[in-house]
């Protein structure tokens, strides 16, 4: 085992995108589902938004610049997404 090894840092899903699932023996009711339907689209237009950052590299790839250059970039980076999706806004 690696000794530097930290641990996986976990990240809080909020409640808002996790959707109810039914249990064994029971049918989910019409306002469940559409409620997980709700869910749903907004997680996927998270999806998309990451997706769209990953294709400038500067999520998965090492970057080698100061702290504070790299910090300009990201916000370039999703200034340019918000440019291309329309504005962002998860209400």
């Amino acid at each position: 085992m690696n000794k530097n090894f930290k641990g996986i840092k976990v990240i809080k899903v909020e409640q808002e995108f996790l959707h109810q699932k039914k249990t064994k023996n029971q049918k989910m009711s019409p306002e469940t589902k559409e409620e997980n339907k709700r869910k749903a689209q907004k997680r996927i237009f998270v999806e998309h938004v990451i997706r769209l950052i990953k294709i400038f590299s500067v999520a998965r790839e090492r970057f080698r610049l100061k702290e504070k250059n790299y910090e300009k970039v990201i916000l370039t980076i999703c200034g340019l997404v918000r440019l291309k999706i329309g504005t962002l806004i998860l209400v």
